[in-house]
């Protein structure tokens, strides 16, 4: 048998050309669309801004799109926007990054973590249905690596209990379900455009919602609470400096260069999302049959621009740990990631009540799962020499 690269042998690829789970695809147009920006009149608080919510709007066919720092920001935003306070429960995917729960902290409720499905690892309704109390104000249903949740169950179930679906959105920018874009189904869907994800602006977020007085909140909230529009104030203008504060708001603007980053990196979006389709599809097809890994199964009804490839390893086919074949994988060249630790099982969460065993599916996924490189820029060799280190650590660890 070949020795794997971590007990001497050779690697798949060379200490100098590791492929790493995610990146971002920058071009010289990209460059020189946040050049041109920098040199303009406006760095921040400009007419880039303002594009960049009109572009949103045009491709999630979304009413109205409030852009702001980052995709945590966006959460937060969102959470405030509908109400959250002390005593309120928000119904959360447990398998998520910490900022899908964080947000309903922020505003002093009380985060009430679902379990996943086995095989899409995206929110269980029927535990959601489990978990709803008369406290519950809202469900914040998180597109795990892209794949869209089942809007239209979990839909009828906030019209069933009068409450408020946020989509978190974060990996799935291009996807559609059942036809219509992410962002324009929820009440509210939070973006992120951090470096990793399908397009980026740096760091950036987006609320996209179709609701004018839920806009008017977020657009609010994003600035400080502060507005121009003498519709909205309670005293007469002194002039066309005047403004007022009407509510405490935070500073979450996104700059105009980010903006022009963002709206250069959207009319590339087509072409990003096919790119990811089709290195999933040969994924797919290479680890079909294979006994040692689980595939994350697609719904039909979500058309997945994807964010994340996640491997699941079988424990009754390998006689390793999931450590051991994450560092395998790594001395092959190829650098895998974990996404993610069940939140509640964070130490912060744990210090706040939540206990081990919650949600015993997520759990079980997270010991068994792990990324391995995907995004839009990755070569057709970098792709087979994934899928070589990653058939070569199961061939190496197969009982």
């Amino acid at each position: 048998m070949e020795e794997l690269a971590i007990f001497g042998g050779t690697p798949v690829r060379d200490a100098n050309h590791k492929i790493y789970y995610g990146r971002q695809w920058i071009e010289e147009d990209d460059v020189q669309a946040v050049a041109d920006t920098l040199r303009s009149n406006f760095i921040t608080c400009g007419p880039k801004t303002e594009e960049l919510e009109k572009k949103l709007c045009e491709i999630t066919t979304a009413k109205h799109a409030v852009v702001c720092a980052n995709g945590t920001a966006a959460l937060h935003l969102a959470c405030l926007a509908i109400g959250i306070k002390p005593g309120d429960e928000v119904i959360v995917s447990s398998m998520t990054f910490a900022a899908s729960s964080n947000c309903v902290l922020y505003c002093g409720g009380t985060p009430v973590f679902a379990d996943i499905r086995p095989d899409t690892y995206n929110i269980d309704v029927e535990d959601v249905k489990r978990k709803i109390t008369d406290k519950t104000k809202a469900i914040v249903a998180v597109d795990f690596t892209g794949q869209a949740v089942e809007l239209d169950k979990l839909k009828k179930i906030c019209d069933e209990h009068d409450l408020y679906l946020i989509e978190d959105g974060a990996h799935s920018i291009g996807t559609k379900y059942n036809g219509k874009p992410v962002g324009s189904i929820a009440d509210i869907t939070t973006f992120s455009f951090h470096p990793v994800k399908t397009v980026t602006a740096g760091e950036g977020g987006a609320c996209m919602t179709n609701d004018d007085e839920l806009y008017k909140k977020l657009h609010l909230l994003r600035s400080h609470g502060i507005t121009k529009d003498s519709e909205e104030m309670t005293k007469e203008s002194e002039g066309p400096w005047y403004q007022e504060q009407i509510m405490l708001g935070f500073n979450y603007r996104i700059t105009d260069f980010q903006a022009a980053l963002l709206l250069s990196q959207l009319s590339k979006l087509d072409k990003f999302s096919n790119r990811r389709k089709e290195i999933a599809k040969i994924y797919d097809d290479a680890f079909k049959g294979m006994d040692e890994l689980y595939i994350q199964k697609n719904i039909p009804e979500s058309d997945t621009t994807r964010h994340l490839y996640v491997i699941r390893l079988n424990p009754d086919k390998l006689k390793c740990t999931r450590r051991e074949f994450f560092d395998a994988l790594y001395a092959e060249g190829t650098c895998p990631q974990v996404h993610y630790i069940p939140v509640y099982r964070h130490p912060y969460y744990e210090r706040l009540g939540y206990k081990k065993g919650l949600c015993p599916v997520a759990e079980a996924a997270y010991e068994q799962i792990m990324s391995i490189p995907f995004y839009a820029a990755l070569t057709d060799e970098e792709v087979n020499d994934t899928i070589k280190a990653v058939k070569k650590v199961c061939k190496y660890y197969a009982k």
